[in-house]
């Protein structure tokens, strides 16, 4: 196959969805990946080119069977966004042991997982590659409310990026972060619900807070996130390895 190809997880909606359709329509056979088969199918069959995968990030055996098929099928592998993630609004004191080892487990090690298994794969074909991690505007500040296990997942997003980066650049393999705002997706409407009923508001003032928090007055959308993440997959982007790139129209500046 002469298309560049690009495994995409988490992307039966929301902002992988979005990923994956930025993608397709820059000329990559996506590899659609996600927890629940039945989206992944519905997010493939919407591309010109891709085909669609059951994958739980929380098994590494799961993400290098994925890589390698890729590399069987195909004979390369050229990106890898890491995009699956979870979230569960809930004040600090209020976190379970579980919760907190699934928010890690998804978020973190997911991410974890992923990049080793791409990373090996990129490295046995010998073509260099590039890795996109979703982290978040939390990985940046704890000043995040009701999400203190989210936030400490996606900080050590940020900081295992950075680590790949570093080890990686030796064999062509580019990785960075993006790092989205207040997406407007199913995963935020979850929240404003959380949100709106820990701080006793409605949902529609949560939503304008968050707007009131983002100097482009408004929410974002998951395609403000996929063009960034585009962007770091394509040659533009060739000298740019190690960054968190925020996409949140100002809410956080760094």
């Amino acid at each position: 196959m002469n298309r560049p190809i690009a495994v995409v997880t988490g992307a039966g909606s929301g902002i992988g969805r979005a990923i994956a359709r930025e993608l397709s329509r820059r000329g990559h056979h996506v590899v659609v990946s996600d927890l629940d088969l039945a989206s992944a199918e519905q997010t493939a069959r919407e591309l010109d080119s891709a085909e669609a995968h059951r994958l739980d990030v929380t098994e590494p055996e799961q993400s290098l069977d994925l890589a390698r098929g890729v590399r069987d099928t195909h004979g390369r592998l050229d990106a890898w966004i890491s995009n699956a993630g979870i979230s569960k609004m809930q004040r600090f004191v209020d976190t379970s042991p579980s919760d907190l080892r699934r928010t890690f487990a998804v978020n973190t090690e997911g991410v974890f997982y992923c990049g080793q298994a791409a990373a090996r794969v990129m490295m046995e074909l010998g073509r260099g590659g590039v890795i996109v991690n979703t982290a978040s505007m939390a990985a940046k500040q704890g000043r995040v409310p009701f999400l203190a296990d989210y936030v400490a997942s996606k900080f050590a997003v940020m900081g295992l990026t950075q680590a790949m980066a570093f080890e990686l650049a030796p064999h062509g393999i580019r990785v960075n972060a993006v790092c989205p705002g207040f997406v407007a997706t199913p995963m935020q409407e979850r929240e404003l619900a959380w949100e709106a009923e820990l701080r006793g508001v409605s949902p529609e003032e949560v939503q304008r807070l968050w707007v009131n928090d983002t100097p482009l007055g408004r929410l974002q959308t998951p395609e403000d996130v996929a063009s960034a993440v585009a962007f770091l997959v394509s040659a533009d982007a060739a000298f740019i390895t190690g960054e968190s790139l925020s996409v949140n129209g100002g809410a956080y500046m760094d």
